[in-house]
């Protein structure tokens, strides 16, 4: 729902988005003070029942941002782990591979450098703009042709094949899950709760009585700035590959550099 704003380095879309809550609070509140407030006759008596009816809701939202804002964070941190895991089946494979005779080993070796580039230079930009990479496909078809038409005859031959078959399928099993995890996020009938709790929360504290309006713009202010941070905090983790923010492709430009370059190159 806000995927328009994920490009945008996080500074500008947390000030983006607390000034948007800010500019909302004070006008709203203006507004409301001048056309609403007055219609509803002496309402310094009310105190009471609006803040009642204002904790209310706050506590309220409060509590489904919260169970939100822990959803996206443990989704973040999943989607981190699967990109580890699939680096880490890359690695587990290539050294797998070095067990093998030639010209099996060249060839495993060759089709799993050519995947981690894949990753880093192809799929990884798709990625961050929030699109499915088809790329790939051809070099685990290469790594899958190259294994099943191996055919052990030694013991050693027989354990290494096994090791290399292991971890071939949890190399698939990681990829199929980051492809899986490109788009996930809040529903966008999620997105709509937390934007609209956010301005029946931030309305609804325009209706208590307060003499200075100084003072009651300072603490509608001060709301808007509580509730741009937790939306910022919820559309900052939600997409973990959108924008300049989302998780990068360290973990397989380690494994490349450490094993897959030549040695005069590292």
């Amino acid at each position: 729902m806000i995927n328009w704003i994920l490009g945008w380095p996080w500074v500008f879309m947390a000030l983006f988005i607390i000034g948007v809550a800010t500019t909302m609070g004070i006008v709203g509140l203006s507004l409301t003070r001048r056309l609403i407030l007055h219609r509803f006759g002496h309402i310094a008596d009310q105190n009471e029942e609006t803040g009642f009816l204002h904790h209310g809701i706050l506590f309220i939202y409060g509590l489904a941002v919260a169970l939100l804002a822990i959803a996206v964070w443990e989704n973040y941190a999943e989607v981190t782990k699967t990109v580890s895991a699939e680096a880490v089946a890359i690695a587990a494979l290539y050294r797998d591979a070095g067990g093998y005779s030639e010209p099996t080993r060249s060839g495993l070796q060759a089709s799993l450098k050519a995947y981690t580039e894949q990753i880093i230079h192809y799929a990884w930009p798709l990625q961050r703009r929030g699109e499915i990479p088809t790329g790939g496909v051809q070099a685990m078809d290469d790594v899958q042709q190259i294994l099943f038409a191996f055919d052990p005859v030694t013991q050693r031959e027989i354990a290494i094949h096994q090791e290399t078959l292991r971890a071939y399928n949890n190399l698939v099993l990681a990829r199929r899950l980051r492809l899986d995890s490109v788009n996930s996020g809040l529903p966008t009938p999620m997105w709509v709760v937390v934007l609209v709790g956010a301005m029946l929360t931030l309305g609804s504290s325009f209706f208590f009585h307060v003499e200075s309006l100084r003072l009651h713009r300072l603490m509608v202010v001060l709301l808007s700035w509580i509730l741009g941070l937790l939306i910022f905090l919820i559309a900052y983790y939600d997409r973990p590959y959108r924008g300049s923010h989302g998780i990068k492709p360290e973990a397989y430009e380690l494994i490349y550099d450490q094993l897959m370059k030549p040695t005069s190159d590292r």
